[in-house]
């Protein structure tokens, strides 16, 4: 019975995350840590679902065109390279003090969603570290000496704590980049799915990959990410930034709550 909660869970957030261009991390491990898994096995648990899910729906996004090649094959390898990490050296850190800092985590993307957002076109001021990008019939320019360093430094946390980084890769494109929010979830997903692959190599290697348990979860992630793509290219995602955002504030409470009690 709990097994087939969890599997139902995880398919209805799967639906949702990928609307929105999100993995899913920061709801997929406290569901898993309520059914009963430690904190390093649902972080990798929740690498392989992020990964299903996210490619699923970059596939459907692809397709309608909203995902930015050139931008994620710019700004993503060094995300992708320190999830490698984060996933490894995960392994070393207690579940308390990574529950905390998934809290803290969410409470900073929570804010980051409610934040008003411009949509904003580049100009003609060519400086080195910028660069002024025209993909899908919109301009907007990409502050690399901003971007880089801090996805980077997302794709650390990710890896470690089992969460996509979209939460913060999304506002950090529009915010810092114009990007239209349109474009940032279709390459967001794109991104994601990359980062969740090198999170999960690195739990992988540390011995914390359980197939018998994540392998049926993540098949119906990959069903729910198809829905929840094709329902986003037809749906306004600024509509549900509030739900997500106050949602994602649940879940920090969520697991700052669960690391006090399991201390």
């Amino acid at each position: 019975m709990k097994i087939a909660i969890v599997t139902f869970a995880i398919f209805l957030l799967a639906v949702v995350m990928s609307m929105i261009g999100r993995g899913g991390g920061n709801f997929y491990v406290p569901v898993l840590i309520a059914a009963g898994a430690s904190m390093n096995m649902a972080a990798t648990s929740a690498q392989l679902i992020l990964m299903t899910t996210a490619l699923v729906a970059t596939f459907v996004f692809h397709r309608f065109k909203t995902v930015d090649w050139k931008l994620a094959l710019v700004i993503d390898p060094p995300t992708d390279i320190m999830a490698f990490a984060g996933g490894y050296f995960g392994h070393y850190f207690a579940g308390g003090y990574l529950k905390f800092l998934f809290a803290v985590l969410l409470v900073i993307a929570a804010f980051l969603m409610l934040k008003p957002v411009k949509e904003h076109v580049n100009d003609d001021n060519r400086r080195f570290g910028y660069w002024n990008r025209s993909f899908g019939g919109y301009d907007y320019r990409v502050n690399l000496w901003m971007v880089i360093p801090i996805t980077a430094l997302v794709g650390f946390f990710a890896g470690m704590l089992g969460i996509s980084g979209g939460s913060f890769k999304i506002p950090l494109m529009v915010l810092a980049c114009g990007v239209p929010m349109k474009i940032a979830i279709g390459t967001s997903s794109a991104m994601v799915a990359v980062t969740a692959l090198m999170g999960l190599t690195g739990h992988g290697i540390a011995g914390d990959f359980n197939p018998i348990w994540v392998v049926p979860l993540a098949c119906m992630a990959g069903l729910g990410g198809l829905i929840g793509g094709k329902i986003s290219v037809k749906t306004e995602p600024l509509r549900l930034k509030k739900i997500f955002a106050y949602t994602t504030l649940a879940a920090a409470v969520f697991m700052a709550v669960n690391s006090i009690l399991t201390r």
